[in-house]
């Protein structure tokens, strides 16, 4: 059974083997390795696809969220509200920027941040010098972003979308990425589109934001060797832009595939040890990952990894359950429902290349296991 579980990033690549490979002699041979013609191609094709005006290539997504906090001067004194189970990424960015990151629950269903907790909380002392808001497109599904508006319209907090896992995704017809006042995207190669190393974006439709972030990944710099403020080093790289490149065009392709894999996982697990995840009628899920609840996880993970099937978790723990952020911890309210799901969530096997035998196998091996 085991060799139904691919790589998937190698299994990527393989698949644009001949296009990434002339891509990257081309850039080679072009000579200009920084900022050059692929990140400008990339980043106009990108905001093209997203459909907003502006998208800055970066080094990473972490990079790209301090960068967005930077660039709307959330910094030291600030707080940012963000939901605690989300890859640790999402929150280390805050403090990078010098902000605080107030923790906020999350829905039961969709595991996405919960507007009425974000709301609780501005109403209580933790809310107090909120300027911001971190809606995370946890594992592919988009945040409820017209509620989340509403509260941020409400409470002048800027609304910032975290895109690091929904390349793809759509929420009211509009993708991922569009909504908010800025963006951060990853291209980690495991994403939904992964380069073969490290690389972020940033997309967004203010001009003025976009000048602000553009000057800010290059040491602060306006004009060359002149720092008009304080920037950090954060370049998309050349030979990462032209893999992305190659990547983007198939994207759609490959998130309907994710979808259809899902679709034969949610359609198998019904009445069983799992619950499978939940998409609102509004949005279309990208479905970087597919996680289910459990309240057996433990047992039902080994049971998987027993018979060869890569079940893994994503995330053993919540932020606010880690030695890091103990310290920030108390400055939040209680996180129910975050803590109710962190030890039943368990992700099975999905990504483009793999078969449909290889998920009804999966879907197999849950269904036997039971559920007392």
């Amino acid at each position: 059974m085991q060799s139904l579980f691919t790589n998937y990033p190698l299994e990527d690549y393989k698949l644009h083997q001949i296009d990434i490979d002339e891509a990257l002699r081309s850039t080679l041979a072009e000579g200009h390795y920084i900022l050059g013609g692929e990140v400008t191609a990339f980043e106009q094709e990108f905001a093209q696809f997203v459909g907003t005006k502006h998208a800055i290539g970066v080094a990473n997504g972490t990079d790209s969220i301090e960068i967005i906090l930077r660039a709307l001067d959330v910094g030291k004194g600030a707080r940012v509200a963000v939901p605690s189970h989300t890859a640790v990424a999402s929150v280390s960015a805050i403090a990078r920027a010098g902000a605080t990151p107030v923790f906020i629950d999350v829905e039961p269903d969709t595991f996405t941040i919960c507007p009425d907790s974000l709301e609780r909380t501005l109403q209580s002392p933790a809310g107090n010098g909120l300027k911001a808001m971190l809606a995370v497109h946890l594992y592919g599904h988009p945040a409820n972003m017209k509620q989340l508006q509403k509260v941020c319209d409400e409470y002048h907090l800027a609304l910032i979308e975290d895109c690091a896992q929904c390349h793809g995704a759509v929420h009211h017809g509009r993708q991922a990425g569009s909504i908010g006042c800025a963006a951060s995207f990853s291209f980690y190669p495991t994403k939904n589109l992964g380069a073969i190393g490290d690389g972020g974006a940033i997309t967004t439709g203010d001009d003025d934001l976009a000048d602000r972030i553009r000057c800010i990944r290059q040491y602060g710099w306006k004009e060359r060797y002149i720092s008009a403020v304080e920037g950090v080093n954060s370049r998309l790289d050349e030979l990462q832009a032209a893999i992305l490149r190659v990547k983007l065009r198939s994207l759609l392709q490959s998130v309907a595939r994710r979808r259809q894999l899902a679709a034969i996982y949610t359609h198998a697990l019904v009445n069983c040890v799992v619950v499978p995840p939940v998409c609102r009628p509004e949005s279309e899920h990208a479905y970087h990952l597919y996680v289910v609840r459990s309240t057996r996880r433990d047992a039902l993970m080994k049971h998987l990894n027993a018979k060869g099937i890569p079940a893994a978790l994503h995330y053993p723990a919540a932020v606010h359950q880690q030695p890091a952020y103990a310290h920030i911890t108390a400055l939040s309210n209680a996180l129910p429902n975050t803590d109710a799901l962190v030890p039943e969530i368990l992700t099975l096997p999905l990504h483009p290349h793999l078969s449909d035998e290889a998920v009804r196998m999966t879907a197999e091996a849950v269904l036997e296991f039971p559920e007392a």
